[in-house]
This record gives C-alpha cells, structure tokens and sequence, in this order.
C-alpha cells in the first residue's frame, strides 16, 4: 500500500483533474449534434464511493482521476474539504472497494491481474487481498485472500464480520450454483488483520443467509440431495444448532422461484425484541412475495406487513441512522426501486431531499453519522449516472459524480410500460426516448444479463449511450424476469428462445403499434443471456430486425449447461437443461441467420468463456455467413472488470455498425 501527496479540488467537481482530450466521433444518420462524445460513455466510474465515518468527522472518497489511471483513496475532513488529509494506493494492485467500518478503519478489497487466460468457469484472472486500514495510524493491514464484509458488528467496534467472498457480487439467480457453494464466515480484527472462524460452510448447510448484529447465525436455507428438497432453519441468539422451519420438494417445478429468485428469506430483526424477524415470502395461493413477520419462538411467520399488487417485495430499509435497525419501508421493482413506507418521518427526509436534489430519481442515504448530523445522499435515475451530496448541519453540497462529464440535461427519459404478450402475459418494461429527434424513431430492443433477474432501468449506462446516437430503446422484463411474481417467472420455464423471445417482439410490435417506432428501422443488442437472445433473433421468422449486436454471448447453450451441470438437484438440473439442450441454441441455428450480425466478446470471460465466440465464429463462417467479430483483449464478463480501453472501443464500434452497417444503408 502506498500514501499518495496530491490536491483534490476538481475531482469532487469533477472535470479538470481528468485531463481528457474529448472529441465527438462523425455525425452519423441516427446521431444528432447533441450526441454524447464516445470517450465519456467509456469512462470508468469517476467518483466510485463516498462515505462519511460513524463520527461524522472524515469522508472517504473512492475516485479514479484520468481515464487509463486506477482507483486511488483520498480521505477527508468534514471541516475541511479543500484538500485531502490522506490518499492511498495499493500499488501494484488497485483498490476496488472501501467502506468505514468504524470511527478509525477502513475495510476494502485490492486487485491485481495476474493471468492472461480462463482455464473454467468462473475462474477470476485476478489477485485479490483484503485490508484493514488504520486512520490513526495511518497503517495497513492485509490478508491474501478476497473478503466480503456481511456485517460492521456495532457493538464490537474492533472486529467486523466476513465472509468468503466474490469479485462480482452474484445478483439474484444469475449464477445458480452459487446458492450451493460451502461459505465460510470469520469475525476479522480489524487491529490485527486476523480472523477467526464463526461457522464453516458444509455441503448440509453451505451458507448463512442472515447474522444479527451481534455475529450470530440466525437463518439459512440448505439443500438435502438425498430426499430433493429445500429446507429451512433458524437459530435464536446463543443456539448452537439449527432448528427446521419448512421443507420444500425440489422435484416441484413451482418451488424453483424460492431458488433462482434469491429475494426470499430474512431479511432482518426487530430491534425492540431480537425473536422477531422480518421474512420475505411467498405464502400459499399467493403469486406475489410480501413481508411478514417471523416469530422465532415458534418458529411461524406472523402478521403480514406489506404485500404489493404488481410486485414483488425484493428487500427491506432500515433507519439511515448506523445502529438504529427499525424497519422503515419494504422494496419493490415499478418505475424504480419503489418504497412503502412504515416510517414517516424517514419518508418525510426522503421528500425533502427529492425537492432539492435535481433530477431526483433513486435517492439513497448511503452512510450517515452516529448523531445522524452528517450524512452521504446518493441519487441514480435517468438524469443522473449517480451523484453524491453531503448533508451537514443542515446543509446540502454536491460533492461529484460518477460520470461528471456528462450533461444532465442531454440525457433521455424512460418511461415504464407495460404492453400483453401474445398469450395474454403482462409484461412490465423500460422504454428509454431519445432526446432528439421525434416518432417514428429507430427502435433497439436491448437486454443484458441472467436473464432471471430484475431488470429495472435506474441509469442505463448502453441505453443511454444508445439514445445519445438517436435511438429509443426497449427493456423488456420478459417472463422468468425476477421481481414480478411466480407466474412471471414460471411461465418462462423451458421457453428461452421460445415464448422468451416472442415477448421481445411483442413489444417492437407494441411500439409499432403506438406509432413510437418506424417498422422498417429496428436492431437488438443484448449482453450475457441478452447475447444469447441477440444471436436467436438473428434466425428469427418473420424477421422483425434490420440486424443483431451480440456481446458476451452464450453461443452454445448446450456446451455452457453440459460445463457446469450439477445432476445431484434433479428440478434445478431439469430447469438448467431447458436453458441449454430444449429450446433454441444458436449454434446449432447458423445456417437460418438471415440479418447482419456483430459480435464482440472478452476473451477473458469467466462467466461466458470465450469459446462461445471461437466456436460461433467458426460455424458461422462455415456456413458461408458475413458477419463481424470483435475481441476485446484481456475483457471479463463484467461492467466493473472492463477499462476505458475495452468501452472505448466497445462503443466506437457499435455506433459505427448501426449507423453503417445495420442492413442497407444502416440503422
């Protein structure tokens, strides 16, 4: 680790210390005057973090300061802002992460790439270490392994609690195996840079889905191979073993959303009586996943507390204040992240600050001090590609943003919608509408990753991009979209490429149908599962699309399911053959592609290897196919792995291939 000399001023505002030489690339059909320039779409986060400390007296600032630089550390004094008190690297590695977990310390996450090749799946080309540092004697400590913080353990200011943790945080369901995967969970020293073991996952009970602030396990879920079902348990304070709940047969398709979804569960206690928990669930007859109340001295779930029409709750928010852990408002997917409120004077604070912060959007307050005087305001949305503010002694500052070089004003709107597939399925989804130009637009159906995960579009950062070039783009939650319900989910069973695929066009039809989107003028770009998806509309009849973008693309669905199956769980190996050897796989569909198609992939790819492109590549070109492929050298999988240099000339090309390349005379 090394302690850097340096001013701060223009980072926190943004602009000078970057030193970048922008220029806009050539006008293009569909790009307008106004577009954005390629060089800030490809930028890394500018400012990463902020945070305050639990005494409200230094900030921590995670920032990168040109656009080929790496992340460094600055630390602040909330009296003084005009220069940092301390910057830190961690040559020759890069710090990734950093958060307070006490007055003095800081715990964070370092890299460093060490390989040039992935052997299998999810094997990271990187190093990783964990470290305490100490404000006051401004000195690290470190362990050569990657750690994840699960709790600060407030009434043990010496220690936080850790577990085994991953680069890239496993979003609901996008890596099912991962849910069986042994975790171990240490009280780390912060003083010492040691650890001690709390509870050893087991192929039993693998992992621990929810401490309580004191460190004990309180909840999980585990997966008897032998009788094919899920069980759950729970623990009160100071038990030793775990007590069953309830079982669930794996064998029943219907109980495969309680696995992939990843919302269900405890997600909380009660500070006024520790027996009482908050449980995310879904009760029989039920579709949609509401929050109870769980009694932990009968081991029942009590009174429900909220349970929305549309939606289901995907998580709970506690008091802004650290320590304080009353329940304040229960979290579900619509235009945004949306709120129910159970504390009104939290959601009076959370109204003010909506009224003073522009274009306010998906307000979080993401660390405030003990006294509650000082606090770190976040904002993501369309307008915005995420800004901190500072709020002291009543005062509210903005203090930078993650893509400062971006114009607010410039950027689209997106409008929530929801639109009937042709079998009678509602289906939600997020429309982003250029700033220029009017309808009929151009039209881009765009979808990352999972794809049973919740896509709600907060900022956007390709969908904006797009827009920028004159496009509106479409986002669809197609069913097996988390976050909607178990009807939503399951109806998506065994139907990728399928009923999966005809909800994405049923939207180009929908907007078509609203006059919104010129018939004759519409692409599909996708990345991950949305690469997948890109590579079957490629062959679709009848053809909607004048051509298809494929990043990270699962080419062959087979190879990728046959490379990770686990035959042990039968429902959840049956689900995970549907994705690879029923329905569609695109290798084996090369010779219908009828459109122009671009590909790009990473050949460091952990997650899709990179012989999904090579053996696409080659079938494709066999079978007397043009198309246009693109590697991305020394590029993972992941948003927060890919450099300027790999989104520089991910987003050069795609523009370039829209506008020129997108069937005759471009997009």
């Amino acid at each position: 680790m090394k302690f850097l000399k340096a001013s701060l001023a223009a980072t926190m505002a943004g602009v000078s210390v970057l030193g970048l030489s922008l220029a806009a690339p050539a006008d293009t059909q569909a790009q307008g005057q106004n577009a954005v320039p390629i060089d800030v779409w490809a930028l890394r986060d500018v400012v990463n973090a902020v945070q305050v400390s639990p005494d409200g007296k230094h900030l921590l600032v995670h920032k990168i300061e040109s656009k080929d630089g790496e992340y460094l550390l600055e630390i602040y004094k909330t009296d003084n802002l005009s220069e940092p008190y301390r910057r830190l690297n961690a040559d020759p590695m890069e710090i990734i992460a950093a958060s307070w977990v006490s007055d003095n310390f800081i715990f964070g996450t370092a890299w460093q790439q060490r390989r040039s090749k992935v052997q299998r799946p999810e094997q990271d080309t990187r190093d990783y270490l964990t470290y305490a540092y100490n404000l006051e004697e401004n000195e690290f400590n470190t362990v050569d392994e990657n750690l994840e913080i699960i709790d600060i353990l407030p009434n043990d200011p010496e220690h936080v609690l850790v577990g085994e943790g991953n680069a890239v945080a496993t979003l609901s369901g996008v890596d099912p195996i991962a849910a069986f995967r042994p975790r171990s969970y240490y009280k780390f020293n912060l003083e010492r840079g040691t650890k001690s073991l709390i509870i050893k996952g087991n192929t039993e009970f693998p992992v621990v889905q929810a401490f309580d602030n004191e460190g004990n396990p309180r909840f999980t879920s585990t997966f008897d191979r032998g009788e094919g079902k899920q069980k759950t348990y729970y623990r009160k304070p100071g038990e030793g073993s775990w007590t069953q709940v309830n079982e669930y047969d794996l064998e029943d398709q219907s109980n495969l959303y309680r696995i992939l979804s990843g919302i269900h569960g405890i997600q909380g206690f009660d500070p006024e009586n520790p027996n009482i928990g908050y449980i995310i669930e879904t009760l029989p007859g039920n579709d949609k996943a509401g929050l109870y109340e769980f009694d932990f001295n009968t081991g029942k779930i009590g009174k429900e507390l909220f349970k929305p029409e549309d939606a289901d709750v995907m998580g709970i928010q506690t008091h802004s204040i650290p320590g304080n852990d009353k329940l304040v408002a229960a979290v579900y997917p619509g235009a945004k992240m949306e709120r129910h409120w159970f504390d009104e004077d939290e959601k009076a604070f959370y109204e003010a600050l909506e009224q003073q912060i522009p274009y306010a959007h998906q307000i979080s307050i993401s660390s405030r001090s003990v006294d509650g005087k000082t606090m770190i305001v976040t904002n993501r949305g369309p307008h915005d590609p995420g800004s901190y503010w500072l709020v002291k002694d009543g005062q509210l500052a903005k203090l930078g943003s993650r893509n400062p070089l971006v114009n607010q004003d410039m950027l689209a709107d997106v409008k929530y919608i929801r639109y009937t597939a042709r079998d009678g399925l509602s289906i939600p989804a997020y429309v982003t509408v250029p700033k220029v130009g009017k309808p009929p637009f151009p039209l881009i159906v765009q979808h990352n990753g999972g794809p049973h995960v919740n896509g709600m579009v907060s900022y956007d950062e390709i969908g904006q991009f797009l827009a920028s070039q004159g496009y509106m783009v479409l986002h669809p939650e197609n069913r097996i979209s988390v976050g909607w319900g178990q009807k939503h989910f399951d109806a998506g069973y065994g139907e990728h490429g399928l009923a999966m695929q005809d909800d994405k066009d049923d939207g180009v039809l929908y907007l078509i149908e609203q006059g919104l989107v010129d018939p004759d003028r519409v692409a599909f770009m996708g990345w991950s599962y949305g690469g997948y998806a890109a590579l079957v509309a490629a062959s679709r009849e009848p053809q909607l699309y004048q051509c298809t973008v494929a990043v990270a693309a699962v080419a062959d669905a087979e190879k990728q399911y046959l490379g990770r199956r686990d035959s042990s769980l039968k429902a959840l190996d049956e689900w995970s053959k549907r994705r690879g050897t029923i329905g569609v796989n695109p290798i084996n569909e090369v010779n219908k592609v009828n459109i122009p198609l671009l590909m790009v992939h990473g050949d460091v790819d952990r997650r899709v290897m990179y012989y999904h492109f090579k053996d696409y590549k080659k079938a494709f070109e066999y079978a007397g196919k043009q198309g246009q492929f693109v590697t991305l050298e020394k590029a993972d999988h992941f948003s927060n792995t890919l450099m300027y240099n790999h989104q520089q000339q991910l987003y050069t090309k795609v523009a370039d291939y829209l506008a020129n390349d997108c069937g005759p005379g471009g997009l």
